[in-house]
């Protein structure tokens, strides 16, 4: 991974991580007969190493399609909290900012879970990362994500760097400027959010202030290079933050595989869930998705698309009815020739 000055070509790229060594001759040297199934050299299948499904939904939210994302969860302490705090002031909702249809007039959003709309797709998952932070369980961690031990630029950093939580605004700027200059797409921030939550969720740390740079960098790192047909190299992002060495970014990326398994796989599932979540969140928060009102000329294209999709169910349903004709028909044949038998 990272092209040629990425960390996959030669040892000396990088720093090394410090691994155990094991002598070859400590090794003993097994047989076919020394080999069982419960001992010995027996490579489990993948799906033999999967954790129970009801266990796995509740730990790996990452995985499964049916277990609440992380960020969900931790947003509703406050989303609790502002709508107790509305109803015990009194307080009305103010002037209306979200857009609603009329008679003369229908907006639709333009964000599909195929095409999420850039902009509102960062914010949103830039508020997820917001609220994995501020409602965080405790403050475990990695060197390798340590800011002061890694600083991604020259400048100092502040002694209180990992005791006040970031705002909002200025993690958004952090994943924005990554994403305009990596020209990464939308669905990048999903998965870079999937990454994310499956890290912590792996290697039971959590993400907070001295560490959530060099996380949402090497998760955003890892889901441009597999969602994007041309991926950004590692050398590329240090051109983005220019005191970065490639070097740390190798390291840092190799770090991040070891710690998720290599399990870099996203479902079309869990992909959805993490899109309909997203947007919940957005709601929760009063994040609304840009709505743009029907036009005649989007008026007419969603009505060839449905068309087309009509013609299709017409298709496959003519189809269906020709295999239970042609079965009735056998049956009808089968019968004919028993009576004449």
């Amino acid at each position: 991974m990272g092209g040629s000055v990425s960390c996959c070509i030669s040892p000396g790229e990088s720093p090394k991580i410090h691994r155990r060594e094991v002598e070859l001759e400590e090794c003993p040297i097994t047989t076919c007969e020394d080999v069982s199934e419960d001992t010995g050299t027996y490579l489990q299948h993948i799906s033999d190493r999967e954790l129970p499904d009801e266990l796995a939904q509740e730990a790996n939210p990452s995985d499964h399609p049916r277990a609440s994302t992380l960020f969900l969860n931790k947003s509703q302490t406050d989303v609790r909290e502002k709508r107790k705090s509305n109803y015990l002031n009194h307080m009305s909702p103010g002037l209306l900012t979200k857009k609603y249809s009329s008679c003369s007039t229908i907006f639709i959003d333009d964000s599909t879970v195929s095409q999420p709309n850039l902009k509102s797709t960062i914010k949103c998952v830039a508020l997820a990362i917001y609220y994995h932070i501020k409602n965080r369980d405790s403050n475990r961690s990695l060197d390798i994500f340590d800011e002061k031990k890694h600083p991604l630029s020259r400048e100092k950093v502040p002694d209180d760097y990992s005791v006040v939580d970031p705002e909002h605004k200025l993690i958004y700027r952090f994943i924005r400027t990554l994403f305009s200059s990596a020209q990464l797409t939308a669905e990048c921030a999903i998965v870079t959010l999937v990454y994310l939550e499956r890290l912590l969720t792996y290697a039971e740390m959590d993400i907070c202030p001295c560490n959530w740079k060099r996380i949402v960098l090497g998760a955003i790192l890892l889901a441009s290079k597999v969602w994007d047909d041309q991926a950004v190299w590692n050398v590329d992002y240090c051109q983005i933050l220019k005191d970065i060495t490639v070097e740390d970014m190798n390291e840092m990326e190799r770090h991040f595989l070891e710690l998720l398994q290599f399990n870099i796989n996203v479902p079309a599932s869990v992909y959805a869930k993490y899109y309909f979540d997203l947007r919940s969140l957005a709601d929760d928060n009063n994040l609304s998705f840009p709505l743009e009102p029907l036009s005649n000329k989007r008026a007419q294209k969603l009505e060839a698309i449905s068309r087309l999709c009509e013609d299709k169910y017409k298709d496959l349903h003519k189809s269906a009815m020709r295999r239970s004709v042609s079965a009735d028909n056998l049956v009808g044949v089968k019968k004919s020739q028993a009576v004449l038998s």
